[in-house]
Parts: C-alpha cells; sequence; structure tokens
C-alpha cells in the first residue's frame, strides 16, 4: 500500500477537517496506522511486550498533540503542543530503534525515518508559531522521500512470505 491508497481509505471525517491539510498532521496519522501493524507484531515476543504499549502510545500521542495544538488559539498555546508531539515523536523513534530485533531491521529503519520526517516538519512549524528559531537551526530540511510512503514495509508476521517478497521487489 502506498500512502496515497491510505489516504484514499481515510475516513472523510478526518478528511474534511481543515487539519488535514497539514502534512505533519497526516503522515504523523499514517505512522500511528502503521505502528498498529509493528505492535501487533511485538506483543507476540514476551520480551517486548512493554515496548510495544510505549511505542502505540508515543505514536499515538504525536498526531493526539498536533491536532490539540492546531486547535488552540493563541501561537504560544499551539507552539506548546507542537512541542509535546515533536517530543512524542522522538520518543517514538526510540522505541522502533529498541523494537528493531522483532519488528526487522528494515521495518524499524522505515519507521524511524517517516518519524524523523515528522520531527523536521514540527521543527520548522514550532519556531514559526514561538516566533524564534530553536537549537536545531542549522539542521537541513528537505521533502517526505517517496520511499517513506510507496509500500512501506511491515513486519513479516503481518503479511504473507509472498506478499512481503513483492513488497521489496516494488
Amino acid at each position: 500500500m502506498t500512502f496515497e491508497q491510505w489516504q484514499a481509505g481515510v475516513s472523510t471525517t478526518l478528511t474534511s477537517d481543515p487539519l488535514w491539510k497539514s502534512e505533519a498532521y497526516r503522515l504523523a496519522i499514517f505512522a500511528a496506522d502503521l505502528a498498529w501493524h509493528d505492535v501487533t507484531k511485538l506483543v507476540g515476543d514476551r520480551r517486548t511486550i512493554g515496548l510495544a504499549d510505549q511505542l502505540y502510545r508515543a505514536v499515538g500521542s504525536v498526531g493526539a498533540n498536533f491536532s490539540e495544538g492546531y486547535s488552540r488559539q493563541s501561537p504560544k498555546d499551539q507552539a506548546r503542543f507542537y512541542e509535546y508531539a515533536l517530543g512524542s515523536a522522538r520518543e517514538a523513534r526510540g522505541w522502533c530503534y529498541k523494537g528493531r530485533h522483532v519488528l526487522t531491521e528494515r521495518v524499524a529503519t522505515h519507521r524511524m525515518e517517516l518519524l524523523t520526517q515528522i520531527i523536521r516538519l514540527l521543527l520548522t512549524i514550532i519556531p514559526a508559531e514561538r516566533g524564534y528559531a530553536m537549537k536545531e537551526e542549522g539542521v537541513s530540511y528537505s521533502a517526505v522521500s517517496r520511499e517513506l510512503l510507496d509500500w512501506p514495509p511491515m513486519p513479516d508476521s503481518i503479511l504473507s512470505s509472498a506478499a512481503q517478497h513483492a513488497t521489496r521487489n516494488t
């Protein structure tokens, strides 16, 4: 499934909201949907049950805090919630790394790169709302890589081995 295919299946309840126009929000919701499959894989291994819970909470918190901030009236309030989303994105990225032994290196790397893109977007939004630069201002930001959005890898137990193989070869 590509990002565009995923978006086509998202409820109009979400897509008709002006919030949907924000790339950071769309990517956060996409990451949360992918995390559902990831945590399903992680809870299958006793060693990563707690990690699965932490990962799902952190990934879910990115979109939740972004939407709450978007709904605030003052730029200062908005920035505060966007900063919470930033912290959650960084936390989730760390949990993905820790889950790489069960998720596979390929899946974990994809999720970390997707979360890094969300972090980059937030690092451009927050200073605009705050009215000043953040300490990471020297970091270069680029557009979302198509590789992050087209056919994201899934944990092996989610797809049959034939489907996983087909996904890797596209």
